[in-house]
């Protein structure tokens, strides 16, 4: 198979079960502040959103959170 082949195919929504505002939702109920980069991403073979947040504090973390079953998978201080 081709590159071409693959390119937008896991960008299909119904390859997703939650959308970028139910992550975003997720993210913040786990690290409070500001939004400011979300992005469907695919890593590792698992297709998730990537929800960049500023608290209050001036930190910025890295949320991930798994488009299909909602859960968070990791939490990173950048």
């Amino acid at each position: 198979m081709t590159n071409g082949y693959w390119e937008g195919h896991w960008q299909n929504p119904r390859y997703r079960s939650i959308s970028l505002d139910q992550a975003i939702d997720i993210a913040l109920k786990r690290v409070p502040g500001e939004v400011v980069k979300a992005e469907l991403d695919f890593d590792d073979g698992v297709l998730l959103y990537e929800i960049d947040i500023r608290t209050n504090q001036g930190l910025k973390y890295e949320v991930k959170v798994d488009a299909v079953s909602g859960q968070v998978l990791r939490v990173k201080l950048d």
